[in-house]
Order: structure tokens, then C-alpha cells, then sequence
């Protein structure tokens, strides 16, 4: 897996939390949700893994929301996981960052895992491997969160990928810039299906696999280990 090489741009990590914040619809609504539903099954003093982790920025939100909860984040990209330090501050002090795929990550077990704009980045075999190996290191019935880049059943890829591009433009969007986005995008990212993203984690041993959140191609889904 080369999921460390869109990451290793120092410009691009320098812009990291503002580009994050106004690509996603929601961002910070998304973490918040996104705790609620590990909150719904983990004990008062969780033990979270998150997987793609670099940024800090969900680390940060879950932490400041739930005091006792501690963290094991891990990330391929070393920029990226400089930046969770930076952005994490004194927050960091409840949080092991490791540099890594999930395969290194410790056996837990966890009480619950995210892996948040993340997965799209990974062909259906890579994702498949990074969903059992999270499943690996979860009590039985603990939740996961995923969000990231998918398309309804039966979508035009290109059109919803389109709609994410000038929505992250912002006001005054022009219009053939956010199509040229939306065709790289699509050219470079192995999306897959809502049907198909379900099919996946049921494969990697998930049950109740449930859709919780949609803006335009980004979509979220809570299951169960």
C-alpha cells in the first residue's frame, strides 16, 4: 500500500486543517456524531484506535469531548503524524501516535475504532485487509466508524464527485476548475459503491453495518465487531 505518498507534500500538510475543514461537509458535525456513536457502546474510559489518524484533527474533537478516553492513533505518513502532535497540543498526552499501517498497530483489544477519509484512498483488497485487521483488535460488539468517499448504487461517479469539488472550492467556484478536480479524483480514487462499502465490512467480519451520514460523495457508516 502507497497510502503515505498523497501525504508526504509539505504544502499540502501545511494545509491540511483548513483544506479538511471546507472539502467535507459537516467536518466537525461528522466528529461529532462519529463520538456519539462509540460513546453509545464504549465504557466511560475507552480505548479508541484510530486508523488513518494523521492531522489530529478527529483525535482532537474526540478527546476534548471525552475526558477519560484514551487513543492509539496510527498513520503511514510521518508529516501527517508530526501535524496530530502539533494540533493535539497537551491533548497528546492521551494519545499514542504511531507511525504505520494498521498491521502494526497494537492487538488492543479496543472498544472501539474510526477510520475516518481514509478508506477511499485503498483498492477493495487493501481495504478488505485494513477492515480485519481493525476487527482483529476489537472486543466483540464494539463499534466502527468509517466515513469517506463512496456513490450511491447506480451513481454517475464523476457527477457526485463534481458536486464534492465545488462545494470545497467555496463561493464563486469556477466551475470547469472543479471538474478538472472531480475528474482526477475519479481517475485516482478506487471508490466503490455503497453497496459495495457494505459488502466489504461485512466481509472483514462487521455486522450491522448502517449508513449514519451523506454529503454529496462523502458517506459514513457505524458497525459492529
Amino acid at each position: 500500500m502507497n497510502t503515505a505518498q498523497p501525504f508526504s507534500d509539505p504544502a499540502m500538510i501545511a494545509d491540511y486543517v483548513a483544506a479538511t475543514s471546507r472539502k467535507v461537509p459537516g467536518l466537525a458535525d461528522l466528529y461529532r456524531m462519529t463520538m456519539l456513536l462509540l460513546a453509545e457502546r464504549a465504557p466511560a474510559a475507552a480505548n479508541i484506535i484510530v486508523v488513518g489518524a494523521g492531522g489530529g484533527l478527529e483525535l482532537k474533537a474526540f478527546a476534548e469531548a471525552q475526558p477519560a478516553w484514551h487513543f492509539v492513533g496510527v498513520d503511514p505518513s510521518a508529516g501527517m503524524v508530526d501535524l496530530a502532535r502539533r494540533v493535539l497540543g497537551p491533548l497528546g498526552a492521551r494519545v499514542d501516535l504511531q507511525q504505520g499501517f494498521v498491521d502494526a498497530a497494537p492487538p488492543g483489544p479496543f472498544d472501539g475504532a474510526t477510520c475516518l477519509l481514509t478508506l477511499h484512498f485503498l483498492h477493495r483488497e487493501e481495504r478488505l485487509h485494513t477492515l480485519r485487521e481493525i476487527r482483529r483488535r476489537l472486543k466483540p460488539g464494539a463499534p466502527l466508524v468509517v466515513a469517506h468517499h463512496s456513490v450511491p448504487n447506480g451513481g454517475d461517479t464523476t457527477a457526485w464527485l463534481l458536486r464534492s469539488a465545488a462545494f470545497a472550492g467555496g463561493p464563486g467556484v469556477e466551475v470547469d476548475r472543479a471538474r478538472r478536480s472531480a475528474t482526477k479524483m475519479a481517475e485516482h480514487l478506487p471508490l466503490l459503491s455503497a453497496e459495495e462499502e457494505v459488502s466489504v465490512q461485512r466481509e472483514a467480519g462487521f455486522s450491522e453495518v448502517v449508513l449514519f451520514y451523506a454529503g454529496f460523495s462523502f458517506r459514513g457508516w457505524v458497525s459492529r465487531a
